[in-house]
């Protein structure tokens, strides 16, 4: 697995925020069982760079916690078998990785909510990664029955590394 980091806002990102997208990437995985090696692109970046990201590429003019761009367009989500090995496009052909699509985290807005929601910036930053995990690999929440599964999922992932509200430390 291979995940590529880029940061571009002048806001400090902790140290450890790395490692925990790190775990919940591959947590998300293999909780999903996805038989490849994948590649994921992950951005930090603060309000006004994800508010422009999000008025270029979805055409809503605010700024949001995260955004998930796809690589691949899921017949059934969570089901990686679909994927024909022969089509290399899939495929980063110097890797041999599958290519799932980008992860844009707001690092104001996990200061923010974390506060607003009374847990720390490492469970909502685990959170927030899974949450855009699942949109890379097909699922969606804008029908309740949808929402309810994606928020099952997301819990289950944070409950299996452990990043849960009575297990919460900086």
């Amino acid at each position: 697995m291979s995940v590529y980091f880029d940061i571009d806002t002048q806001f400090k990102v902790p140290d450890n925020y790395k490692d925990i997208v790190m775990d919940i990437i591959e947590a998300s995985l293999d909780y999903l069982k996805c038989p490849y090696d994948c590649e994921v692109n992950v951005l930090f970046t603060d309000n006004s760079g994800i508010h422009a990201i999000n008025k270029e590429q979805r055409n809503i003019d605010l700024p949001t916690d995260v955004l998930s761009f796809p690589m691949l367009e899921f017949e059934t989500a969570g089901d990686f078998s679909f994927i024909n090995e022969a089509e290399s496009w899939n495929f980063n052909p110097d890797s041999g990785e599958l290519l799932l699509g980008d992860i844009v985290l707001n690092v104001n807005r996990i200061e923010e909510q974390a506060e607003r929601y009374g847990h720390t910036r490492r469970r909502e930053l685990a959170f927030l990664t899974a949450h855009s995990m699942l949109h890379l690999s097909g699922f969606d929440h804008m029908e309740d029955d949808e929402r309810l599964i994606m928020e099952n999922k997301q819990e289950e992932i944070l409950n299996m590394k452990g990043y849960t509200r009575d297990n919460e430390k900086e």
